[in-house]
Order: C-alpha cells, then sequence, then structure tokens
C-alpha cells in the first residue's frame, strides 16, 4: 500500500493514528537537528516533521522539490498551526520514508505565484498541472461537466456518440482533413460540430440526443480559441423555439448553482439581434450595465428600416467639423458620473480608441457638468445648447460624460462597442461575481458577401427562416442582380429562427429551429449557390432522410470551454484545459504538428510540394 491517507484528508480526528502518505514534496525547511517537509497532492498539503534520527537519514538520502515521497508516521497536533490550509492543525511525525522516485530541478516554481512564462509552462505542461491554480480549473470543469450531464439525463436526454471521422462538410470554417490509406486520394474530415448527425439522430427518432463532444476548425487562434475544442451539443424533436429556450436557461441556471453555489431565479432577458446591435453595437451585449449607444447619423446600411437618433436640430453633416460632415455613422454614449474627467484621462482614451485593433481616427468628447454647463473638444463648431442637446440624446445627466465616435457604420459601431466595455472595466461595472444571461434571438438569416455578390448564411445553412418568412423565401429568387441595391431585395429581411445564449458579455451557446423539409432545405442550398449536382454530392445522405419522415426538430450548442473559463473568472479558455495549444495552434509540449516519415506519405501515396 502506497499511502493510507491523502495528503489534504488528516485532522484533528486523526491525531494519534498511524498513517502512510504519498506525494511530491512541495518544500523543505530545516532546522537544526529537525526537517519540515511539505508533501502534495491533488487533494492538498500535509506537514512532515523528520526528527533527530530520520534528519541524518534525510542528510545521506537527499530530498528535492518534486521528488515523489512516501512517508509513514504518527499523526500528532502542530504547535504552530497554519489556518491557511485545511491540514494546518496537523502534522506527521515521521517514523520511516522512501524515495519512490528522483526529480531533477524543475524549469520553474511549482506553486500559484509561479516563475515560469507561458511558452515554458505549456513546454512542461505536465508540470504546470501540479500547480493548485490549474488544478482548481480542471475541478471546476469536472464540475460543469458532471453538473450538464446530470441534468440533461434527469431530463431524458440521451448521449450518443457520433464520428470523427466524417465527410468535409461547409460549416464556416476550415477543415481539418485526414488522408484515408485504404482510398488513396481521398480524405476524411474531422467534425466542426456532429450538426448533421444529431440532425439525422432526430429523424431515427431519438428525440433528446446529447453530446460533449470535441470538435475542431482549422481558423486563426486567440485566447478564446481552440482548434480543438468541446461543446455541450443538444438536439430536441417536437420543439418549437420557446422550448429550447425554456429548457436550456435551465440547464445554465442549474450549472450556475452547482458550480458557483449561485441560484439565478431572475428571469433572462430576450432582446432581438436589431436592438443588440442598435443599442449596444455588438450582437452579444454585457447588460450587467448600462451606458447604451446613441445611434445619430442617418442612412445606416445595417439597420434601413429605423429611424435615427436626434438631438434637438442639429444636422451632423452641416456642421462644419469634417469628422462628422463626412462621417456615414456618429455614435453617442454617456459615461455616468465622469464629467470630471482630466484632459489627461481623455487624452489616454482618444490614444485608445486609435490602436489598430480599434482603428479610429479619435474621440469627440462633451462634459455635461454638474451645474448644467458643457465643455467639449468641438466647442467651436456647437453652441452651449447644442452640446446640451447632444448630450441629453446621448443619454447623459448633469454630471456624466459623453463620447462621440465618428466613421464607417461597421467600423464606428465595433469601435463604440469596444470602447463602451473598456469604460465598463475601468469603471468597475463588469463585476467578475455578477453573472447575467442573455438571449440574443431573430437573427438575420442571410448575410450578403459583397467580394462573392451572393448570399451566405450567417449561422448554417440547415438554419429555419422564421415561419412568418419561409414564403417569402419560397417564393422569391435569391439571385442578386444589382449588389448595390442588395438590401431592397426580399432575402434581406428574413430572420433566422436562432438564438444565443449571451453571459456577461460573452456568446456561450447558439443554435436553431432546423429545416427539416427537403423542399425548404433545397431551397436554402440554392440561395447560398450551390447547384442541384453540388447539393446532392455534399448532403445528399441529408436530403434523403428529410424523405422518410423527418420530425420538426431544433437544438443548441454550448462552448464548455468558454463557460467554463467565465465561471472560473479567467479570459482564456486555455486555462481550463489540460493540454492546450498555443495562439500557433502549436503543441509545444509534444512539438505537434510535425513532419512525419516518407515510409507515411508513400503509404498514403501523398506528395509534398512546399515552397
Amino acid at each position: 500500500m502506497y499511502r493510507s491517507h491523502t495528503c489534504g484528508e488528516l485532522r484533528l480526528g486523526h491525531v494519534h493514528q498511524e498513517v502512510t502518505l504519498a506525494g511530491w514534496v512541495q518544500t523543505i525547511r530545516k532546522f537544526g537537528s529537525i526537517t519540515f517537509i511539505d508533501l502534495r497532492d491533488r487533494y492538498g498539503i500535509t506537514q512532515l516533521l523528520f526528527g533527530e534520527e530520520l534528519n541524518q537519514q534525510l542528510t545521506e538520502q537527499p530530498v528535492g522539490r518534486e521528488f515523489v515521497l512516501q512517508a509513514t508516521g504518527l499523526v500528532t497536533e502542530r504547535s504552530n498551526k497554519n489556518p491557511q490550509i485545511l491540514t494546518g492543525d496537523i502534522e506527521v511525525t515521521v517514523q520511516s520514508f522512501k524515495i519512490l522516485n528522483a526529480s531533477a530541478v524543475p524549469p520553474f516554481t511549482i506553486q500559484d505565484d509561479t516563475d515560469g512564462g507561458d511558452d515554458l509552462r505549456m513546454k512542461y505542461r505536465f508540470l504546470d498541472l501540479r500547480r493548485n491554480a490549474v488544478r482548481k480549473n480542471l475541478e471546476l470543469r469536472y464540475a460543469v461537466n458532471r453538473s450538464a450531464r446530470n441534468f440533461l439525463h434527469q431530463q431524458g436526454f440521451m448521449d450518443i456518440e457520433t464520428p470523427f471521422l466524417i465527410k468535409s462538410t461547409p460549416e464556416g470554417a476550415r477543415d481539418f482533413v485526414v488522408p484515408s490509406r485504404m482510398n488513396p486520394g481521398q480524405f476524411y474530415a474531422l467534425p466542426q460540430s456532429p450538426q448533421t448527425f444529431k440532425q439525422l439522430l432526430m429523424v431515427s427518432g431519438y428525440d433528446r440526443y446529447y453530446q460533449i463532444v470535441k470538435c475542431f476548425r482549422d481558423e486563426d487562434l486567440r485566447a478564446d480559441r481552440q482548434p480543438e475544442f468541446t461543446q455541450i451539443d443538444c438536439e430536441m424533436a417536437f420543439v418549437e423555439q420557446e422550448d429550447i429556450l425554456q429548457m436550456f436557461e435551465q440547464l445554465i441556471k442549474h450549472i450556475i448553482k452547482d458550480v458557483k453555489q449561485i441560484d439565478y431565479t431572475a428571469e433572462v432577458e430576450r432582446m432581438t439581434w436589431e436592438e443588440a446591435m442598435w443599442r449596444y453595437g455588438n450582437d452579444k451585449p454585457d447588460i450587467r450595465f448600462g451606458m447604451q449607444l446613441a445611434n445619430f447619423q442617418f442612412p445606416s446600411h445595417t439597420f434601413p428600416q429605423r429611424s435615427a437618433a436626434t438631438a434637438g436640430n442639429i444636422d451632423f453633416r452641416q456642421t462644419g467639423f469634417a469628422v462628422l460632415d463626412g462621417a456615414e455613422t456618429i455614435i453617442g454614449m454617456a459615461v455616468t458620473g465622469c464629467a470630471e474627467y482630466t484632459r489627461k484621462q481623455i487624452d489616454e482614451l482618444t490614444e485608445w480608441v486609435k490602436r489598430p485593433q480599434i482603428g479610429m481616427q479619435g474621440l469627440v468628447y462633451i462634459k455635461y457638468n454638474a451645474d448644467g454647463t458643457c465643455k467639449s473638444s468641438i466647442d467651436k463648431f456647437f453652441s452651449e445648447e447644442q452640446l446640451k442637446a447632444i448630450a441629453e440624446s446621448s443619454g447623459a445627466l448633469p454630471g456624466d460624460l459623453v463620447f462621440l465616435l465618428a466613421g464607417r457604420e461597421e467600423k464606428t459601431r465595433k469601435a463604440a462597442s469596444e470602447l463602451r466595455l473598456e469604460m465598463g472595466k475601468r469603471l468597475g461595472w463588469r463585476k467578475e461575481e455578477e453573472l447575467k444571461l442573455l438571449w440574443v434571438v431573430d437573427f438575420p438569416l442571410f448575410e450578403y458577401a459583397e467580394e462573392e455578390n451572393r448570399w451566405v448564411a450567417r449561422h448554417h445553412p440547415f438554419t429555419a427562416p422564421k415561419p412568418e418568412h419561409i414564403a417569402v423565401m419560397i417564393d422569391n429568387d435569391p439571385e442578386i442582380k444589382d449588389a448595390a441595391r442588395y438590401l431592397e431585395h426580399p432575402y434581406a429581411g428574413i430572420k433566422a429562427n436562432a438564438y444565443d445564449m449571451v453571459l456577461n458579455g460573452n456568446e456561450i451557446g447558439g443554435g436553431s429551429i432546423r429545416i427539416f423539409q427537403r423542399p425548404l432545405q433545397e431551397k436554402m442550398f440554392a440561395a447560398l449557390g450551390m447547384t442541384e449536382e453540388e447539393a446532392r454530392h455534399k448532403f445528399g445522405f441529408l436530403l434523403g432522410a428529410f424523405e422518410y419522415g423527418a420530425p420538426p426538430h431544433g437544438g443548441i450548442a454550448f462552448g464548455f470551454d468558454r463557460l467554463c473559463s467565465i465561471l472560473g473568472g479567467s479570459e482564456s479558455i486555455r486555462d481550463f484545459i489540460a493540454f492546450p495549444k498555443n495562439n500557433s495552434g502549436r503543441d509545444v509540449m509534444l512539438d505537434a504538428p510535425g513532419t512525419i516519415d516518407q515510409q507515411q506519405l508513400d503509404e498514403l501515396q501523398i506528395k509534398l510540394n512546399l515552397k
């Protein structure tokens, strides 16, 4: 027996018991004729006391950090207790010990405040995983996994595995492909999601399916992306959108209560995609704080049916200030209680919006002072009455600071969204401990790809239109004859029967009611520019299945890694993945991807053409 107890288990109730512990040496502290060693395992730390006789043995058999050690002894009450650890009231007076394995000097200190940088810790990830901070992240990940499975099981969902070696089908990102030795010149693809399989399972009668499943996308990486990631993938038959929303907001509430001990009883707010873009500048708004956007300039390419906010009788196209006069869009926002910001603070924010990641030319400000007066960077172009009208139209009250951004619509809206989030962070309004859920619904079904002069699916090609828009899609030709007037095309107004769940400004899940009838699915493929032959080649199996009694169905997929990172208070999903890739998609521990030898290439009948 290597151990009778773990290193996090012993308490005062174990005093006088003989125990055997095994683990890794965390620290060694010598005090004359005695030595203290902190022994660590996954469960905690226990202090070992080596008396005079064993201290001599330690001199003959030196022990270092990260040695694997087994020790047997009596549990005793500590005279100098440590309230910072659960085992801090006791120690083990060692009677015998054994070095199970020695360790080289670790390349970084294995503790929470480590001296190892990201690259070094990723290279030695097997050591990094020993740190408490990383262990807690993986424990949280497991808790989320367990909670989701328990809930879905109780709701009658069935966990069904689907293949990893599949046919390449377009789902919005590049596929990872796998050559087939037995079928020379042909390739499998790794699934970007189990989308078509879960729809086929609905056709097969498995009306409540789920998987916590690996998915693969060959795309550029960032903090919240990995080439392989995990989804909580779910599908239901004989449902409408409301059934999905009710079921899965309960799932997330259940996870939050299980994992964070927060009883989320509030009703989950709902917002259309258009309202999210109009009021917050993005389709995953953080609604933990206000500071909504005011949209002044028109015409709008994004929302042609909306009317612009006005500020008195001001014509922003004839101000004499070139930045505003020539702007496609002007967006204002009121920052509560910040009229006292100094010029230095405002200049720093101006430089912030000029960064390449944001890309604006500058930032206009209006201080709406507590006494009702206004001071602005555009004083010479506007009267004080006009400045006050602009401020109040932005939602400002006396004491607030107003920012104006101007430029091309899409770029300006994105910049305004980023500035809003940055101010929320700086002012402490984005509290990590506060959780706020939101459903965003009624997305456009199509987007116009200007460079290709055609429609593309905003979500994926299996998303159904809203029921009231099905006839519009069936009865109209999808071809765009005049690219400059695409917004006048009937397809531009079609809404998707789709929904995203947002948590604290992060999309954690998205899904839709699916197309389940062959004629409508064929119409969708045609709208996306597929010929009948191409549609049959890529999706003939699905179209064929729809002829055999496919039920109405829909589903959702949650980004499991992202959900874990939000609940764990981190901005990076890498912190919650045992063996993640770096920002170049490399596993620096395994040094992968790597080359393969010529024999393997010959077996696959692949010839490399490297340039």
